[in-house]
């Protein structure tokens, strides 16, 4: 018997073996994947990338067997499952990983329902290619109807493996960068802005090292759709008058997805595989990691373009509604490159010329070290939602301002048509699923970074020099994300729901991926109801590798699940 099998045996013993309601097998496996522009060796699942799509009913006890084919280490993530933290599959963490060769069994109840997914969390294996999705039927009758539905998995795929894009970030972070500002641009905003204004903006990035165009570290790449890239053009099929239920799933490793379908309306009624009190709109920016159901209406026997367009401009994805094969829709074409502006930068949306040289030594992409005092001294727009009322939520309804974004942001979204474009200030929870109580006490989060070096980091301090985070089982967590970064970064807990705070108390809705834009703060809640150890993190895939990832030990709980923690501290190794 290996030393694996041993320890197989321990996770048996602490997950004690549920009846086999529902078993499936995975194989781990290298795979080629064709984007249609290029074909590359990846990582898949049964032999593809997506893998299958596995479907679960609530209240299922689940078996599943990963078989892992590769010549080195593997595991897979059940991404935004509640599960005993030995299932979650993290090395490292949650328990050793898959050893070459070895078939390890993940056993764990269905204790909810909604859109997810599963990815490796080991290396650089799922940008590799190593992600599926997962739909749990849920007991009772869903708040909302369709007539079908489909699985839309996003996901950006670059030529480059996972390593060796690391390793070119670290070389040199604008590696990827192709929008970069030309002269043309410098006289477009002359035009539109005067000559001292326009040179006294340029002057202010150039000392600061930054670059406006800095919205995406990773371009180059093709979006696709299940598998299929823009010009493979993945179909769905529908009879007019149907409604069809979209899964939207982004499993990008760096890529934010403004997501429409140019001729209907879309109506959300899950994010992150929870409901939501139905809401329509135009166009919805999916973050990295998180999930949207909505469901839509064609009327017409006619194809519909299901375009998801990159958060930086410089890609797509995209698939065809249609009442038959072959049937095809116009494509959109790009809009112009997001900008970035001083209020992403977390300082002032109006900051000087002045003021940007006395911060000439400010590292690239964000104050790293800076404490939140001097920030908020800079008078960076940041914005407490927890005093919201639903009057100033209910501003958005028109588009006014999303309070999740900076004042002055360049990445703030609109709409294409000039409709409706969703905001987290439009999420309400269908049914509350926790009590609305007070937090016992506030964790403060900064997410901060050093873009030049390619560091990230939490609080200053990168994972490998950091302590874990430590709760109680039973306490309600109040967590503070100060964004102190250029970028948007999609933070991610293990193991329990994070509540959003968009000021609706106990409608606050409930996700397991949450996005903190430039120069923001935001909160969300939490019950710690998970005893055991999870990961935090950002859920971009070279931030989280350079630094901003957390481990959380929730102490206290059942007595088993204290003994099962002692037994992974003592056999789980490897990455995290």
């Amino acid at each position: 018997m290996t030393r694996f099998s041993l320890l197989a045996g321990l996770f048996a013993l602490i997950v004690p073996p549920l009846a086999l309601a529902g078993e499936y097998d995975l194989t781990v496996d290298r795979v080629k994947i064709d984007t249609g522009e290029f074909v590359k060796e990846g990582i898949g699942y049964n032999g593809a990338s997506p893998g299958p799509v596995l479907r679960f009913r609530e209240g299922e006890e689940v078996t599943i067997n990963v078989t892992n084919n590769l010549d080195e280490m593997t595991s897979i993530h059940w991404h935004g499952l509640i599960l005993p933290f030995t299932q979650d599959g993290v090395p490292g963490i949650s328990f050793p990983g898959i050893p070459a060769g070895e078939t390890f069994t993940y056993r764990f109840p269905a204790v909810q329902s909604g859109t997810y997914w599963f990815h490796s969390h080991s290396g650089f294996q799922e940008p590799d290619g190593a992600f599926g999705a997962i739909v749990i039927e849920p007991e009772a009758r869903e708040p909302f109807r369709y007539d079908r539905e489909y699985v839309v998995q996003l996901t950006d795929k670059h030529p480059h493996s996972g390593d060796r894009i690391m390793r070119n970030l670290k070389t040199s972070a604008d590696y990827y960068n192709r929008q970069q500002q030309t002269v043309g641009e410098f006289f477009s905003d002359i035009s539109e802005r005067g000559f001292m204004t326009t040179l006294r903006d340029r002057l202010a990035w150039g000392d600061m090292r930054m670059m406006k165009a800095d919205v995406e570290d990773v371009q180059g790449f093709v979006g696709m759709i299940n598998g299929k890239g823009p010009e493979q053009n993945w179909t769905g099929l529908f009879e007019p008058g149907e409604r069809v239920r979209l899964r939207f799933i982004n499993s990008s490793a760096m890529t934010y997805f403004d997501v429409r379908i140019p001729g209907l309306e879309m109506t959300v009624v899950q994010a992150d595989g929870n409901n939501v009190q139905p809401v329509t709109v135009e166009e919805f920016r999916i973050g990295v990691a998180e999930t949207y159901d909505v469901i839509v209406r064609p009327r017409d026997a006619q194809a519909y373009t299901i375009f998801a367009e990159s958060m930086g401009r410089s890609g797509y994805a995209r698939a065809t509604l249609a009442p038959e094969s072959g049937m095809q829709a116009p494509v959109p074409a790009l809009r112009e490159p997001a900008r970035l502006t001083m209020a992403d930068m977390g300082g002032s949306h109006d900051m000087s010329h002045g003021d940007g040289a006395n911060m000439a030594d400010m590292d690239h992409s964000g104050m790293e070290g800076m404490d939140h005092g001097n920030m908020a001294a800079m008078g960076h727009g940041e914005m407490n939602h927890g005093e919201m009322n639903h009057g100033d939520m209910a501003m958005m309804n028109g588009n006014a301002r999303d309070p999740f974004y900076a004042p002055g942001s360049g990445l703030t979204p609109t709409a294409a048509s000039g409709g409706k474009f969703l905001s987290y200030a439009d999420l309400r929870a269908q049914q509350p699923l926790y009590e609305d109580r007070e937090p016992t006490r506030e964790v403060e989060l900064r997410l901060t970074g050093n873009m030049e070096r390619y560091s990230w980091s939490i609080n200053g301090v990168k994972y490998e020099d950091a302590d874990p985070i430590r709760l109680r089982y039973g306490e309600r967590v109040r967590f503070k994300f100060v964004n102190e970064t250029m970028m948007t970064h999609p933070m991610h807990l293990h193991g329990m729901w994070s509540i959003l705070d968009v000021g609706a108390d106990q409608w606050n809705p409930v996700k397991h991926t949450i996005n903190v834009q430039p120069g923001t703060t935001v909160y969300m809640e939490t019950e710690v109801d998970a005893a055991g150890q999870w990961a935090f993190h950002c859920h971009l895939s070279y931030h989280a590798a350079a630094g901003m990832f957390r481990k959380v030990i929730v102490e206290g709980g059942p007595e088993s699940m204290s003994s099962a923690l002692d037994s992974v501290n003592t056999t789980a190794g490897g990455d995290s």
